[in-house]
């Protein structure tokens, strides 16, 4: 069974500042192309803000981007899961608690941040691996 360290070594992380304007965090995550960003206070998690939080919390809200903190509207102490965690221990996680998102740590030092889309794309390579098997197999016996 694999772990989560496997799946997202070599990785960049990215993260914020909890002191952070809601638009700057915006701007942050359009430029990098992700749903959500780890919210640090120094060097310790202390949340996470995603397009989630953003709609919910201060689109729908009415909030003003440039003055509220990405403070004010993250998700605070979300569930984290340890780089030696299993790959479907943290699928599982994902589909009970209904999150895209979940931030890797050791303590509440940040490490990586898991997706929902990076456990879906190993996946579906595990599966092409698989059928590409069978498929050799199939050929062998003919």
């Amino acid at each position: 069974m694999e772990r989560i360290q496997d799946l997202v070594k070599n990785r960049d992380v990215y993260f914020v500042d909890a002191g952070n304007s809601v638009l700057d965090t915006a701007k942050y995550m359009a430029e990098r192309n992700i749903g959500a960003v780890a919210v640090l206070r120094g060097d310790e998690l202390v949340g996470i803000f995603s397009e989630r939080d953003l709609m919910k919390r201060v689109v729908a809200a009415g909030r003003d981007l440039r003055s509220t903190t990405v403070e004010d509207v993250m998700t605070a102490d979300p569930l984290v899961v340890s780089p030696q965690a299993y790959i479907n221990e943290c699928m599982r996680m994902m589909k009970e608690n209904s999150f895209r998102h979940l931030p890797i740590c050791e303590g509440r030092r940040l490490k990586g941040l898991l997706s929902l889309r990076d456990l879906l794309l190993h996946d579906l390579g595990e599966k092409d691996g698989e059928i590409q098997t069978m498929r050799a197999y199939i050929a062998a016996g003919s």
